[in-house]
C-alpha cells in the first residue's frame, strides 16, 4: 500500500483527531502570548516564527503526541520548510509519530462583503502543492469566515472553497474545506442551514473519485451535519473550536456523532513556555486525551 493510501485509511477510519498547528503571520503573536511569550521577546518575523516553531517542536516531540490519538497535524508553510530533530517537519510527523501531515495553503481573508470573508487569492498554489506532495503531505486546509446568514455570501464562500479544492485534488492531495461560521453570529443557526445546503450541492457535483474533508464550526443543533458526514465524497468531517473553551468544545463535540476535533487554541490551552518538560507533557497529555475521547463519541 502506498504512503498516501496508508494515510487515507488512517484519516478515514481510525479513532483520533487532527491537531491544528498552523498559526500563520496574523495569529502567531496571539498564540505566543497564550504560551507565555510576549512581543518583547522577538524583534522580527523571523525571530517570531523561530519561537513558534520551537513551541510546535515541543508539542510534536512530546511523548504525549503520537498517532495512537492524533490522526493528523496541520502545518503552516513556514513549518513545512523547517526541520524537527534534523528531519523535515512533514516526514518527522509521519515517519516518527505516525501522524498524517496537512498544510495550510490559504493566504488569509479578504475584506468582509455580504457578511462573509472570502479567501484572498492564492498565487503560485500549484507550486506550493507540488512542494507539499514531494514532502509527503497528504492534504491541505483553507479557511473562509461566515459572519451572518447571508445566502449570497455563503454561496460565494462555498463555491470558492470547492473551486480551489478541485485544484488541490488534481495535485493529488485531499483538501480540508473550512467555511467557518463565527460562533458569535446572531444568526448562527440560520447560517448553518444555508451552509449545509450549499455544501451538499457542491458535494453532489463532485466526481466519485474527488474526495474532500470538511472543517466546520460546532453546530447549534446536535448531529446537524449528519448528511455531510455520510456523503460518499467526504473522507471526514472535523470540527473547529472557534473560540469555545476546550471543555465547551469537547462537550459540544461529544454530542455530534461522527465529527472529530481539529482544534488549535483548545489543544494548546494551558501550555506554557515556563513549564518544566514534565509539567508540559502532563498538561498536553491531559488535553490530548480529553479531545481524543470527545472525538470518539
Amino acid at each position: 500500500m502506498s504512503t498516501f493510501d496508508q494515510q487515507f485509511e488512517k484519516v478515514a477510519k481510525d479513532d483520533g483527531f487532527i491537531a491544528a498547528l498552523d498559526q500563520s503571520g496574523g495569529s502567531t503573536p496571539k498564540a505566543l502570548r497564550l504560551y507565555g511569550i510576549d512581543e518583547s521577546a522577538y524583534n522580527s518575523d523571523e525571530e517570531m516564527f523561530a519561537l513558534v516553531h520551537k513551541m510546535r517542536t515541543r508539542i510534536v516531540t512530546s511523548e504525549s503526541f503520537g498517532g495512537d490519538r492524533v490522526l493528523g497535524a496541520i502545518l503552516f508553510e513556514n513549518t513545512l520548510d523547517r526541520e524537527i530533530e534534523g528531519q523535515s517537519s512533514a516526514s518527522y510527523l509521519w515517519e516518527r509519530k505516525n501522524v498524517v501531515p496537512f498544510l495550510k495553503v490559504d493566504k488569509g481573508l479578504a475584506e468582509e462583503a455580504d457578511d462573509v470573508q472570502l479567501m484572498k487569492p492564492i498565487p503560485d498554489l500549484d507550486q506550493l502543492l507540488a512542494k507539499a506532495k514531494l514532502q509527503g503531505v497528504f492534504g491541505t486546509k483553507m479557511r473562509s469566515v461566515i459572519k451572518a446568514a447571508n445566502g449570497a455570501g455563503i454561496a460565494a464562500v462555498v463555491a470558492q472553497q470547492f473551486e480551489v479544492g478541485k485544484q488541490i485534488i488534481s495535485a493529488g492531495l485531499v483538501p480540508i474545506i473550512e467555511p467557518e461560521i463565527d460562533i458569535h453570529s446572531p444568526t448562527k443557526s440560520e447560517a448553518e442551514a444555508l451552509l449545509k445546503s450549499e455544501l451538499l450541492k457542491q458535494l453532489d457535483d463532485l466526481a466519485d473519485d474527488q474526495k474532500v474533508m470538511l472543517k466546520l464550526t460546532l453546530p447549534e443543533q446536535t448531529n446537524f451535519y449528519k448528511d455531510c458526514i455520510e456523503h460518499p465524497n467526504v473522507v471526514r468531517v472535523v470540527a473547529l473550536s472557534g473560540g469555545y473553551s476546550r471543555d465547551d468544545a469537547n462537550r459540544r463535540l461529544s454530542d455530534n456523532l461522527g465529527m472529530i476535533a481539529s482544534f488549535s487554541r483548545a489543544l494548546t490551552e494551558g501550555l506554557s513556555d515556563q513549564q518544566t518538560d514534565a509539567e508540559f507533557d502532563a498538561t498536553l497529555d491531559s488535553s490530548i486525551e480529553s479531545i481524543f475521547q470527545a472525538s470518539r463519541s
